[in-house]
């Protein structure tokens, strides 16, 4: 691995190349392992997530939420079933969605963005996508339009599920990073 300076704009920049014929990365599996091990990592997270939901409704009061199955029977084209009908459906768009997504925390892993950053930077995205698909399909409504204490709710939850599912996929993630593998020769 050899590295050289350039200078742009006056700040030093490094910029890494390969010196020898070492075998490429099998981008294609390591893709794969990623998403495998994310799906497994996000269903971690969502149990812990759904969890801390339960206890913290316990100590609150708060009643379940019954915006996923909204915004799957939207996304669906179904019609509009009651609350006392939507259980199943709800359960499905909660977890089916953590998991799914958990895909692309092992795919961040797996290319070597792991740790808390990685972890932040992955419960943005989770509340990206629900915001985006609840808005997208008239359910929802922008978060800074929420009371302070749903939002300070929702957005601890969805940090709980993507901390647990970047640790859990950062745990099976294999050694070295796939940007490391590609200069220890």
């Amino acid at each position: 691995m050899a590295h050289s300076w350039h200078r742009r704009s006056g700040l030093k920049q490094i910029r890494w190349t390969r010196q020898d014929d070492t075998e490429p990365i099998d981008v294609g599996r390591r893709v794969g392992l990623g998403v495998a091990k994310g799906l497994f990592a996000g269903a971690c997270g969502v149990a812990v997530m759904t969890l801390g939901e339960k206890v913290e409704q316990r100590l609150t009061g708060r009643p379940d939420s019954y915006m996923p199955a909204h915004t799957l029977e939207r996304l669906l084209g179904r019609p509009q079933s009651p609350d006392s009908e939507r259980h199943l459906m709800n359960l499905g768009m909660h977890t089916g969605q953590a998991i799914l997504l958990g895909a692309w925390r092992g795919v961040m892993a797996e290319g070597g963005l792991r740790g808390p950053r990685a972890s932040a930077a992955f419960t943005v995205i989770r509340l990206s996508l629900d915001q985006t698909l609840e808005n997208v399909t008239g359910q929802g409504a922008p978060p800074w339009t929420w009371p302070r204490r749903e939002l300070v709710v929702d957005v601890l939850h969805k940090a709980v599920y993507a901390f647990v599912t970047g640790a859990v996929a950062d745990a099976l993630a294999t050694n070295p990073p796939s940007w490391q593998a590609a200069r220890q020769h």
